[in-house]
């Protein structure tokens, strides 16, 4: 039985409104200039050195080369307890910024109570690499967990995730995942935060306004066509870019989790109902009046939204548990 998203209290609905009226005269995030780019690299590049909120968890780099692609891990382990699995997260930032430690207070909280080993893919972000090739390189450092987490975790379980840019990497990865591993059911869940999944430009993106909180509605659709230049709008629509346009049989559980007035909405809403015609076990997680992001912000229902993650992640462990004690 699938466990319910607890409706929001009026106290918490309260505290959202009161937060997107303070969102809406914060900056809107649209693709950085170069300028802007180094110094948010720079300042998110501190948090690597100096981490805040892992208490109780242990942290490592890992420079990796696998299938031709170099990249770095941020490790996260339990500091004590059996490791039950590796978690392959992907964080956001337009697919042009952002770090892997920057996704630490989420990821620690997620070893803390489900044992998991967390690897943050610190994929490189554009322009220092094609677009194509960072999906690659994605997907080259989810192949590698597979390859190597059993020696290194004495763990077989995966999961996959991302937020935002880091969901579509995920996506991207995990079909690549299915169509090359004959061990892909290891692979027991993907948790997608607020996924851009339809690079054509979905309808909720479309029509995305300036008043649109976080994200700088009306350059959204240009913003997308300039990741792919040499393609047309049919050509961005393709598969290995889009994943809402795969085939999305044989993957595992998955969870989509998106705010109501997010303009990524319809990008959640389309691949919940395709994932779930062709694989049978989509759940879509639409939190009430909540903007692109909501789950990084200082409000009860973010908290709350993540605590139902990381019990969905034990479900998942506790259902994979229970199949190898029935065999």
């Amino acid at each position: 039985m699938l466990e319910p998203f607890p409706e929001p209290s009026d106290a918490e609905m309260d505290q959202v409104r009161r937060m997107n009226a303070r969102l809406r005269w914060a900056p809107r995030f649209r693709a950085p200039t170069p300028l802007g780019r180094m110094v948010i690299q720079t300042m998110l590049g501190a948090q690597t050195f100096f981490p805040v909120g892992l208490r109780g968890v242990g942290v490592s780099t890992q420079h990796i080369t696998h299938m031709g692609h170099a990249v770095s891990l941020r490790i996260l382990t339990p500091a004590r307890g059996e490791v039950r699995g590796v978690y392959i997260d992907y964080h956001g930032g337009g697919w042009a910024i952002g770090t892997a430690a920057m996704d630490d207070l989420v990821n620690a909280a997620i070893v803390r109570e489900t044992g998991l080993v967390v690897v943050s893919v610190d994929y490189t972000t554009l322009p220092d690499i094609t677009f194509e090739n960072q999906i690659a390189q994605a997907h080259a450092a989810a192949d590698c967990m597979f390859e190597n987490a059993a020696a290194e975790f004495s763990a077989h379980n995966l999961f996959i995730g991302g937020e935002s840019a880091g969901a579509h990497l995920a996506a991207c990865a995990l079909l690549r995942l299915r169509d090359s591993r004959a061990d892909f059911g290891r692979l027991k869940g993907a948790v997608l935060f607020y996924g851009p999944y339809d690079l054509s430009a979905s309808p909720s993106v479309r029509s995305a306004t300036r008043d649109t909180l976080v994200l700088d509605g009306p350059a959204m659709v240009p913003g997308i066509a300039k990741l792919l230049p040499d393609r047309d709008e049919a050509g961005r629509r393709a598969p290995d870019v889009s994943p809402l346009y795969a085939d999305l049989s044989r993957l595992p559980p998955g969870l989509l989790l998106c705010g109501a007035i997010d303009p990524l909405i319809d990008d959640s809403r389309m691949m919940a109902e395709r994932w779930k015609a062709q694989s049978g076990n989509a759940r879509l997680i639409v939190v009430p009046e909540s903007p692109h992001a909501f789950n990084r912000l200082p409000t009860r229902l973010a908290a709350r939204t993540n605590a139902f993650v990381r019990a969905w992640l034990q479900r998942r462990l506790a259902a994979a548990s229970a199949a190898v004690a029935a065999e």
